[in-house]
C-alpha cells in the first residue's frame, strides 16, 4: 500500500441526500426529518445530523412505512435518477417478513350484508327445528 492511498479520504455523501437519491424518501426534507428524529443508524450507531457522511460499505438501518429497512450502500449517486438506477446504489439486507395470517372467520369481505344475515338467521332457525 502506498502512503498516498491511506491519506486519501473515501468519498462521502450527506445521509439525507443519499436516502433521497436512492428513492427511499420522496423529498430530502422527509429524509432529513427521519434522521434528525434519531431514527437512522449507520453501522449500528445512531445518527442525529442529516449532514453525516455516508460512504460505500456503510449499513443503514431506518424505518420506512411499517417496516424497518436494512440497507448496505454499494455506490454513491451522482443524481436522483429513475428507480432502476437508484436500485443500483444499495443492497437490501432487510429480513423477509412472514405474512400475518388473516383472522379466522374473516373472508376479507368486512361486515356481513343484509343477505348474509338473513341466511345466517335461516341456518340458525333450521338447526333449532331439528
Amino acid at each position: 500500500m502506498s502512503a498516498l492511498s491511506s491519506n486519501t479520504p473515501s468519498p462521502k455523501l450527506r445521509a439525507d441526500k443519499w436516502l433521497w437519491q436512492a428513492r427511499f424518501f420522496k423529498t430530502r426534507g422527509l429524509s432529513a426529518k427521519v434522521i434528525t428524529g434519531g431514527h437512522l443508524r449507520v453501522n449500528g450507531q445512531k445518527i442525529a445530523k442529516a449532514s453525516h457522511g455516508v460512504t460505500i460499505g456503510d449499513v443503514l438501518t431506518f424505518p420506512q412505512a411499517k417496516r424497518v429497512r436494512v440497507i448496505k450502500v454499494t455506490a454513491l449517486g451522482e443524481r436522483r435518477g429513475p428507480a432502476p438506477e437508484a436500485q443500483t446504489l444499495y443492497d437490501d439486507l432487510t429480513p423477509e417478513e412472514k405474512p400475518v395470517p388473516k383472522s379466522p372467520g374473516s373472508d376479507g369481505k368486512g361486515r356481513p350484508t343484509k343477505r348474509d344475515r338473513r341466511n345466517l338467521d335461516l341456518m340458525k332457525s333450521s338447526r333449532l327445528e331439528d
